[in-house]
């Protein structure tokens, strides 16, 4: 009876809320029906329900690969998240569904559907103390700017990847943000902490300059990790899930601390490896650190505390 209502709906194009109960009781009464969900999310989707339409549709996927409706509805789904508003106040964080857009779409279009959300993460960090320290560090050093980081200084990298550095970081040791999504990472992420581009590629001004001046930072850090910070760096890291990345690969995490320290003060290739960054990576698929990124005051927090206990090392290689 249930699926008989439930097509009926269909075929009146009725995806309303009746439609979309008698879907869900459908689905529950029947979860090998494809159909059920298959109809679900598109009323799910009407009602602007993304969240629940992208499981329903993750679940008629899994019954049937070769469901073409579901696919169809799966590539509108997320068209239309990304066109929707998006909520940008503090509680507002980082939630699955977020991290399987940004694998979904280009990497241009991704960095714009969450682009309140990083707005909003990186006001909130120009307002915490440790980032008052690193722009009054740069001040002295004869470096610009008031913020750590400015309006739209996010970016959309790789596919699957949205980052930001603090203002004037590009040719330094830079505090970083950056979201990676499974596909095609192999694993959701956030990083925090501290990261060297020593690469030439991209628009920026004075990248032959400015590769030499981030590899010579690079230097520097490896000679303070051979001798007085290494062993911070390693207790820190295994406390607080701290990873290192490298080139074009996601977190390290087959290394532990002790390995990933020393593959740093070991690296003779910089220049063409490319990228080098070590911090606390944050991955929704653990119920701890979703909870962290799904609230945007514990989010900052964590930022906050990464870039608050990371501010020394950077501070004794930036004056250096």
């Amino acid at each position: 009876m249930l699926e008989k209502r439930a097509i009926e709906f269909a075929k009146l194009g009725n995806f309303g809320g009746d439609a979309l109960e008698v879907n869900r009781q459908l689905a529950t009464a029947a979860p090998s029906n494809q159909g059920a969900w298959t109809r679900l999310a598109r009323c799910c989707m009407e009602q602007k329900q993304f969240d629940e339409a992208a499981m329903a549709l993750t679940k008629a996927l899994e019954l049937n690969p070769s469901n073409n409706i579901a696919k169809s509805l799966q590539q509108e789904v997320i068209r239309r998240r990304a066109m929707a508003p998006v909520r940008s106040d503090a509680a507002s964080g980082f939630t699955p569904q977020d991290f399987y857009t940004l694998g979904q779409l280009p990497a241009s279009d991704a960095a714009r559907a969450l682009s309140p959300k990083f707005e909003s993460l990186l006001t909130s960090l120009n307002e915490q103390r440790t980032s008052v320290r690193i722009v009054d560090a740069r001040n002295r050093a004869g470096q610009s700017g008031s913020k750590l980081f400015r309006r739209n200084s996010f970016y959309p990298g790789d596919h699957g990847h949205v980052f930001a550095f603090h203002h004037g970081g590009r040719w330094e040791p830079q505090f970083n943000v950056g979201m990676f999504s499974a596909n095609p990472w192999g694993v959701g992420s956030f990083r925090m902490g501290i990261g060297f581009n020593m690469s030439p590629a991209g628009t920026d001004p004075d990248r032959e300059a400015g590769q030499a001046n981030t590899l010579a930072w690079f230097e520097r850090f490896q000679e303070e990790l051979r001798s007085t910070w290494r062993g911070h760096l390693v207790e820190w890291m295994g406390k607080y899930g701290g990873f290192i990345q490298f080139g074009d690969r996601g977190p390290a995490t087959d290394m532990l601390p002790k390995q990933a320290v020393e593959w740093i003060t070991n690296c003779r290739n910089p220049a063409g490896i490319g990228w080098v960054f070590a911090g606390r990576w944050l991955f929704p698929d653990k119920p701890d650190d979703a909870a962290t990124l799904g609230e945007m005051r514990k989010l900052v927090a964590a930022v906050e505390d990464t870039y608050a206990a990371l501010f020394p090392l950077w501070l004794t290689v930036y004056q250096s």
